[in-house]
Order: C-alpha cells, then sequence, then structure tokens
C-alpha cells in the first residue's frame, strides 16, 4: 500500500510527538542526584601571632682562629673538622727538629756558662779567706769579686734562655683554646705554615646566636624582646628565643636592620655557620583559621571547599584560600574566606565544585 505525501507527513509528525513525549517521560522521572553528607566547620577568628620569616645565620660567641706563632713543617693533623675537642687538646703538631736542636745548643751553653760560675764561685771565696789573713791584696779580692758577678749574671741569663727556648717548644704543638668544635682544615700534612697561615676555627657551641637582618621599613617595630623560633626546612621549630639586641643603624647596602637572639644551650642540632630561617613574631591579632586536613593544593594554590546555601540545600563550593605559616593544627587565612564561612572537613577526594551536600556539625 502507497502513502500519499500527505500521509506520509502525517505518520512523521505522530512519531515526532509519541518519540518527545517517551523523552519528556524519563527526564520528568530521573531522580535528582543526592546530597553528600560531609562535616563542616564555622570559620571563626581566633588570636594567631603576626609573624614574618627571614633568612638568619648562627655565629658562636666564642670563636677563635687557628694560626702557628712559629714557621715550619706540618707533621700531623690530629683531628679532622666536626671533631669536638676538649680545652688543651692537641690540634696539630710542626716539625720541632729546628727547634730541639736549638734548645739543645742552649743547654750546651748553659752548662758552659755553669761551669765558669762554679769556678768563679770557689776562686772569690779562696780569695775571701786569703785577704782575711793578709794574704792577698784588696785589688786581688774586688778582681775575683768581679769575675764571680759576671759569672753568676752569665749563667742566669743563660738559665734562662734555656727556659725560653724549651717554651718555644710548646708552639710546635696547636692546642685548642677551650672546648668547641673543630671548623674547616684547609691545610695538609707536609705544607710549609707561618704565622699567617690559618690552621682551622675552633667555635664554641654552647654560646650561639643567630644573626637575623630585618628590613628595613620594620625597623619602627623592632625592639628587645621579640619572640623568635628557628626553624628548619621543613617548618620544624628547633629553637626559641628573644630578640636581646638591635643593631641602631640601618646597613645601606642591603636595607636592614641587624638583631640578634641568643640560642639556648639545648639547641644541639645548631652549629656555627649555619643558614636557617628565623620566625620573629611581632605580636596576636584576631584570624580566621581553617584545619590543616581542609586544605588542598593545586599547581601550588591553596583552596577549601565550602559548603554554601543556594535554592533549597547547600552545594559545595572550590574556594583558592592564601594561608599564613602553619600554627599547629591551623593555618591563618589572610584571604578568601569570611567569619562564618562553613568549610568542608571530610570527603574532600569525592568532592567538585557545584556537588549538592549536606553539612553535619
Amino acid at each position: 500500500m502507497r502513502l500519499t505525501r500527505a500521509g506520509a507527513a502525517v505518520v512523521v509528525a505522530v512519531v515526532t510527538m509519541v518519540v518527545a513525549s517517551g523523552c519528556q517521560g524519563k527526564k520528568d522521572d530521573a531522580p535528582a542526584m543526592k546530597a553528600m553528607p560531609v562535616a563542616v566547620q564555622a570559620v571563626s577568628a581566633t588570636p594567631v601571632s603576626a609573624s614574618d620569616t627571614y633568612v638568619a645565620t648562627i655565629k658562636s660567641r666564642r670563636s677563635a682562629t687557628m694560626q702557628p706563632q712559629v714557621d715550619g713543617q706540618l707533621k700531623q693533623i690530629l683531628v679532622r673538622s666536626g671533631d669536638a675537642v676538649k680545652a688543651g687538646q692537641a690540634l696539630m703538631v710542626i716539625d720541632p727538629l729546628k727547634q730541639d736542636a736549638a734548645v739543645e745548643a742552649q743547654r750546651s751553653t748553659e752548662q758552659q756558662k755553669k761551669a765558669v760560675y762554679d769556678y768563679n764561685r770557689i776562686e772569690v771565696e779562696r780569695h775571701r779567706k786569703l785577704f782575711a789573713a793578709g794574704v792577698t791584696s784588696r785589688d786581688a779580692l774586688d778582681a775575683a769579686e768581679q769575675a764571680y758577678a759576671n759569672a753568676k749574671a752569665d749563667y742566669e741569663s743563660a738559665k734562662a734562655q734555656t727556659k725560653t727556648q724549651t717554651e718555644q717548644l710548646g708552639y710546635y704543638r696547636i692546642r685548642a683554646p677551650f672546648d668547641g668544635v673543630v671548623g674547616d682544615v684547609p691545610v695538609h700534612v707536609g705544607d710549609y705554615v707561618q704565622p699567617a697561615t690559618v690552621l682551622t676555627t675552633v667555635d664554641e657551641i654552647a654560646e650561639l646566636e643567630a644573626y637575623i637582618e630585618l628590613p628595613a621599613e620594620r625597623a619602627s617595630e623592632v625592639k628587645a624582646g621579640l619572640p623568635v623560633q628557628i626553624l628548619d626546612d621543613a617548618g620544624k621549630v628547633l629553637a626559641e628565643s628573644k630578640i636581646y639586641f638591635v643593631s641602631p643603624e640601618v646597613d645601606s647596602g642591603i636595607q636592614a636592620v641587624l638583631a640578634k637572639a641568643a640560642m639556648p644551650r639545648t639547641a644541639a642540632t645548631l652549629r656555627n655557620a649555619q643558614m636557617v630561617r628565623a620566625r620573629v613574631v611581632w605580636g596576636t591579632r584576631p584570624t580566621p583559621t581553617v584545619p590543616v586536613l581542609a586544605v588542598t593544593r593545586i599547581g601550588g594554590q591553596a583552596f577549601v571547599y565550602v559548603a554554601r546555601h543556594e535554592g533549597q540545600g547547600f552545594v559545595c563550593r572550590q574556594t583558592a584560600v592564601t594561608l599564613g605559616d602553619s600554627v599547629g593544627n591551623d593555618y591563618p587565612v589572610l584571604s578568601g574566606l569570611a567569619s562564618g564561612d562553613k568549610v568542608i572537613l571530610s570527603g574532600l577526594q569525592f568532592l567538585s565544585d557545584g556537588v549538592p551536600v549536606q553539612p553535619i556539625n
């Protein structure tokens, strides 16, 4: 059976209406997306320390640069960089062969002078007895007395020179001036050293301080007593102290003010010349905070999910935030949130912007 053009048009129209009707029915019957229950926490302002972190250098209050007082060839190096040493401990030995020879020569001279002294002492005693018996003249006695005095002076001078030369031997053994840690050792066995040669350094670990360069624009805020925290690369607090010295002058080269903070003796992980981060606490002020677990990072940018009331319920909104340094388990929020915002704490891996949620306090 053939359909006319008019009949075909009617059939097409009827089919189109049926399909449209079926599709409409399916759309109306589709259930709405179920809201996901999530734990939330309202943002509130809490007292947070206002602080900034700067690069600081740890320096020893007591540091000695070891240089020889004599010249010669380095014979022994008894320590290595980083070794802990006690006061008086030998660090290096300079070959004392030349000085040993000088001491022996001086001892021989001393013995010679002593022999002359002993002879003149006996001779003057004999002349005194002869003069008392009227056998010798006053001139002979005076000459004997003079010879004895000269011999005595020569002998005592020789003794003093022997003592000096012997003490000089001590300069060939380099010793630690106090308890501390050995620094860099730039010399080697066999090197010829002289008084201008730097052999090593000894730094006392018990007395350390942090040198902190603070921006000149904050000079008016810098004062003694400000808390300082020394941090490692992971942000862990290594030591806590307070600023005790503030330079009265601004370094014109770097436009900074030098501040110093004494380090406690318990900060055993710190070393002289170590570069660290120093957090200077300027004070406290009310600041919105969010738990660390509520923060996600994408490409270095921090985000939180906030449950916002839209329409008949709540949806999550991904919100970019600017955070300060963590304080305990919370981040201070510098921008992006306001007090009262409901920050989502759970199910973050299942969320995306606009997903319906059901807040659970």
